[in-house]
């Protein structure tokens, strides 16, 4: 039983940093689909909260901290991030956020560009209720297979 719990726990608090996790280590440890998908929700929903509380906070401390003296401020990173922000806004940035950026990132981004708290909130919460029942159910299926399931489990 703590075995369980310890595990349950360990995949909520990788879903603070990497969304994928809750899918894939939910799999390797047993869950069905909607175990997975809550542990990802959760994960990704407390990180997204304690971020845009302490966003403004945090970003200002990195900025402070890794700032160089000849850094471009319009890096490539820097510049696929407006790219992004011009063309999908807060609904682009929540929807990718599982995907490419990370729960922390695009929490990060949506709070630099002054997105109030409810809308982030309300965002990446459908973004992350997609997205994990989206990839649960996709890793299920390949799971499935008996050959990517010899490779993997």
């Amino acid at each position: 039983m703590m075995d369980q719990i310890l595990t349950l726990l360990g995949i909520y608090f990788l879903c603070w940093f990497k969304f994928i996790a809750g899918p894939v280590l939910g799999s390797a440890a047993g869950y069905t689909v909607l175990e997975k998908a809550f542990v990802t929700i959760a994960g990704m929903m407390t990180s997204v909260i304690i971020f845009t509380l302490l966003g403004s906070k945090i970003k200002a401390l990195f900025e402070g901290s890794f700032q160089r003296k000849s850094r471009l401020i319009f890096s490539k990173k820097n510049r696929r991030i407006v790219h992004l922000w011009k063309n999908y806004g807060e609904i682009g940035i929540a929807f990718f956020t599982p995907l490419i950026l990370t729960p922390i990132g695009g929490t990060l981004i949506m709070v630099s560009f002054g997105v109030k708290k409810r809308h982030i909130y309300m965002h990446m919460l459908w973004s992350a209720c997609l997205w994990s029942v989206v990839l649960s159910m996709s890793i299920e299926k390949l799971l499935a297979i008996p050959f990517i399931k010899n490779l993997f489990l």
